[in-house]
């Protein structure tokens, strides 16, 4: 099935389709949080790891149906520019778990070393890609020498988090005390059924992923709204849908650290995910079919990351409206990068 099957249809069922895709998406995302949760007290691996890997994994599943679809098409601004749009909205997403904890400004809570590098890293991977943009891209084993690069950063800086979680080199101060994680229905028993369960929920989010990435490019060339701004929008909201019910889900079992930890994540395998839409883009290496939209779309992605960095060297215990100082912030760049961004479409 490809973009011309979904052309076919009227612009109502395909908003249709691509509404029901994100239910899916949704539903098996509130579900992902609750199984990760089992795991990570079963297998003692604690919640930052299993929220960067874990749901950091499954939930870029949408990313990777979208992305790589997209990138075989030979739509390579729809598929670089979901990739940042759902970075930079995955960022902005953060606010939404900051609302339901209510009280207390969500990065007050964190105090995970592991989770800062995580978004450091995020920005460090964000601003190569800006450079690689500029500079621009040469082939190399069917992809861009850039492509691979990224992937190899990628790749290690998960490594280098990964193994950074025993040497914690200092400790919050006035940590607050907010009860056990909570138990929810539907939590698996045993080991083997969690990981039943995560394995059934990533396929949903994998196929309805899929599904989300043809009606989205439809939706695009049906409403003449453009590839990119509708890649950075509308398809990276839907797109981001794990991250949101997930986050949200983690945020009221109290799994504070798994809720950062599974948006940082997921971003740096975001930017991983390059290297696969250049090897399945027909064309030469995909970097060079972007320019100053994608640049500025990983400037913001830059921007809300470290306004939520500097919010957890901070860690600021003061609200406004149920956010902390740094959930507004970022919302307010998030709103101004779009309106600028939107000039550029």
């Amino acid at each position: 099935m490809n973009a011309a099957d979904f052309l076919a249809n009227p612009l109502w069922l395909n908003f249709a389709v691509f509404a029901v895709a994100a239910a899916s998406v949704w539903w098996a995302g509130t579900r992902l949080a609750i199984y990760a949760d089992a795991i990570a007290d079963m297998t003692g691996l604690g919640s930052a790891f299993i929220g960067m890997i874990m749901l950091g994994g499954i939930t870029s599943l949408p990313e990777i149906a979208v992305s790589i679809t997209a990138g075989y098409s030979g739509e390579a601004a729809l598929a670089v520019n979901n990739l940042l749009g759902s970075i930079a909205l995955q960022i902005v997403v953060i606010a939404m778990g900051d609302f339901v904890l209510g009280g207390r400004a969500l990065s007050f809570v964190i105090g995970s070393p592991r989770v800062l590098l995580q978004g450091v890293f995020g920005a460090v991977l964000l601003s190569v890609l800006i450079v690689a943009i500029a500079i621009g891209d040469v082939p190399f084993l069917g992809a861009g020498a850039w492509s691979y690069g990224l992937f190899i950063m990628a790749v290690g800086l998960l490594w280098f988090v990964a193994r950074a979680g025993g040497r914690v080199g200092w400790q919050p101060i006035g940590f607050p005390e907010l009860g056990a994680t909570i138990e929810q229905s539907g939590k698996p028993k045993s080991l083997r059924t969690g990981l039943l369960l995560t394995a059934m929920v990533a396929v949903i989010i994998l196929v309805a992923g899929y599904l989300l990435a043809r009606t989205g490019d439809a939706i695009a060339q049906q409403t003449g709204l453009g590839t990119s701004f509708i890649g950075l929008t509308l398809v990276g909201l839907a797109t981001s849908l794990p991250e949101i019910s997930t986050l949200i889900a983690a945020v009221r079992l109290r799994r504070y650290m798994m809720a950062f930890a599974d948006i940082f994540g997921t971003n740096i395998i975001n930017i991983a995910l390059i290297l696969l839409i250049d090897l399945a883009f027909p064309g030469g290496p995909v970097i060079n079919e972007v320019g100053t939209f994608s640049q500025v779309a990983a400037s913001l992605g830059i921007l809300l990351t470290l306004l939520y960095v500097a919010g957890l060297i901070e860690r600021r215990d003061e609200t406004v409206g149920r956010l902390g100082l740094d959930s507004w912030a970022v919302i307010l760049a998030y709103i101004g990068g779009l309106a600028l961004l939107f000039t550029l479409r």
